[in-house]
């Protein structure tokens, strides 16, 4: 009972479900335009499966971070600082995250590399 007069615990539970909203808008898009591509007799079965696979992704995934968040066990000291499994997932899934922002920034302002045009056109 004590968490529900948490405000951080309220935070935490309308970002998560605006996340959920907004990937799962995003799912029904995804499977209506791949869908549409079938014959039209096939397309119902399409959706249903879709739909049936997504959510079925969508419950492993909030088990598996609830999983994650229980890796409270410190595994490594560095600099004075403790790191546990959850620290080094996180950290490294922002690290990718961040890698992957600028590289497609780079690669919309910049345009592809040479090496790759050259590639593509000999």
């Amino acid at each position: 009972m004590e968490l529900l007069t948490q405000p951080s615990a309220w935070i935490a539970f309308f970002t998560l479900t605006a996340l959920e909203l907004v990937l799962g808008i995003d799912n029904i898009v995804m499977i209506t335009v791949l869908a549409d591509s079938l014959p039209e007799r096939r397309r119902a079965l399409a959706r249903k499966a879709g739909l049936a696979l997504a959510m079925v992704a969508r419950i492993a995934l909030l088990f598996s971070l609830s999983w994650l968040l229980g890796l409270e066990e410190i595994l490594f000291e560095l600099l004075g600082k403790e790191f546990s499994g959850r620290d080094v997932i996180l950290v490294a899934g922002g690290a990718f995250l961040l890698a992957k922002a600028t590289h497609e920034i780079h690669v919309e302002l910049e345009g592809e590399d040479r090496a790759s045009q050259a590639a593509r056109m000999g």
